[in-house]
């Protein structure tokens, strides 16, 4: 992973996320009727998000949950009320602002701080779980891992993650999708094969003390998502 390439995808999800789908997502996350296609990725979404708690203990006192690409919040708000302290962090300040205006008043057991800024920041601490829900599928395989291998340097129990399975069908719909000049189209996701990626994680140095573990598929119409959960071997 170079830093040119690196930050200049951050870049561009931080202006995406920031500025031009603020309103767009801020309706997508919360309890406002929506139709179609964001309807499907509601639900997808939904489903991933238990999905990926059931990766992680039902109680979660004493433990630090980092929540990397964190968006507004709905996936540290349960994971705090399992007693987690949770540092929840994303590039975008809209997003992180309208998850603290949603923030409930009774977390129980657990906490959340929030943080605007990368996920690799090394000041965020140590981990005992980390989770990257729909947070590292907009970068290619290379830097994915890196990411990956930089999230398991600072965590001792899992890191959990979602990427975007290639198949056909989205690898026909990215290519329509790319064609068509549209000034507001969000940064494309970077679909990999399972194969590719998970060969990918078993070649790496800094992921050589980590194994596979449980996986999951959620498609949704347009939203596909595979869930995977890195353990220590």
């Amino acid at each position: 992973m170079t830093a040119t390439t690196y930050e200049k995808r951050r870049g561009e999800l931080e202006t995406y996320f920031d500025r031009t789908a603020a309103a767009a997502w801020a309706k997508l996350t919360s309890d406002a009727p929506v139709s179609g296609i964001r309807a499907t990725v509601r639900a997808g979404r939904d489903e991933m998000r238990t999905t990926l708690l059931g990766y992680l203990p039902a109680d979660l006192r004493g433990r630090r949950v980092l929540d990397a690409g964190c968006g507004t919040g709905a996936f540290a708000v349960e994971a705090a009320r399992r007693g987690a302290e949770v540092v929840a962090t994303d590039l975008s300040a809209t997003l992180v602002d309208l998850a603290r205006e949603r923030l409930p008043r009774d977390l129980g057991d657990g906490s959340i701080t929030f943080h605007v800024g990368d996920m690799m920041d090394p000041t965020l601490g140590e981990f005992d779980h980390v989770v990257a829900m729909d947070s590292v599928i907009h970068y290619r395989g290379p830097d994915m891992v890196r990411v990956l291998s930089g999230l398991a340097a600072r965590a001792s129990g899992s890191v959990i993650f979602t990427f975007a399975p290639l198949t056909p069908l989205l690898a026909v719909a990215l290519v329509v999708g790319r064609a068509v000049p549209r000034g507001d189209k969000s940064p494309a996701i970077e679909p990999i094969r399972q194969s590719n990626l998970f060969r990918r994680i078993a070649q790496h140095d800094r992921l050589s003390g980590w194994r596979l573990a449980r996986t999951q598929r959620i498609s949704r119409s347009v939203y596909t998502s595979q869930a995977v959960e890195l353990v220590p071997a």
